[in-house]
């Protein structure tokens, strides 16, 4: 089944609140392999980033090339008025399928699980554009399937396998062990190569 899940739908669920992906502050996982990075030249993407606290998180560590990118303004705009020292041109606003570019590392936290699972192959293409030839995908997914409908949708780790060897070399893809108390024993993490 096709899901339109558009600029609209997603300013109209922030504006009402019903934000449950939103966690208040950067994930664990992704704030812990931020700190094992020596790398702080990377250029990185995080899409669908709503509020971005794993951004703000990586920009106050060094990492100053980081973008956010979103198809809703009005994460962008709280964002903008939270951390007014984040580069506005690091701020993106546009559908993650019509931006272009290159990254050494895009961090996925709650963007593929938002997606209509009808688009898993079109964000893997997509993916493969954007990240640089020696770049990184890295990050978490739900590793469960959700008994209401999405989003957010899940999945199982054996039909991710399928799906990201298709189009990735897959480094890691595993349960993770570092997941916040809410989320533990529901999420993968995972690090794929083009």
């Amino acid at each position: 089944m096709m899901y339109d899940f558009d600029e609209k739908y997603w300013t109209r669920r922030y504006e009402q609140g019903y934000t449950g992906w939103d966690i208040g502050y950067p994930s664990t996982p992704i704030v812990q392999y931020l700190d094992q990075i020596g790398d702080k030249d990377l250029s990185i993407l995080i899409p669908g980033a709503g509020n971005a606290y794993e951004a703000a998180y990586a920009f106050a560590q060094g990492y100053k090339n980081t973008h956010i990118l979103d198809i809703s303004e009005y994460p962008l705009t709280k964002f903008r008025e939270s951390y007014p020292d984040f580069p506005e041109g690091n701020i993106l606003h546009e559908d993650f399928f019509e931006h272009n570019g290159s990254y050494d590392l895009v961090l996925e936290q709650t963007f593929f699980c938002a997606l209509s699972p009808d688009r898993r192959e079109e964000y893997c293409e997509k993916m493969k554009r954007l990240i640089s030839p020696n770049g990184r995908l890295v990050g978490v997914l739900f590793g469960i399937e959700f008994q209401r409908e999405g989003p957010p949708f899940g999945g199982e780790i054996e039909e991710y396998k399928k799906l990201f060897s298709q189009h990735f070399i897959i480094k890691k893809l595993e349960p993770c062990i570092n997941s916040i108390p809410a989320r533990k024993g529901t999420e993968l993490f995972f690090e794929l190569a083009p």
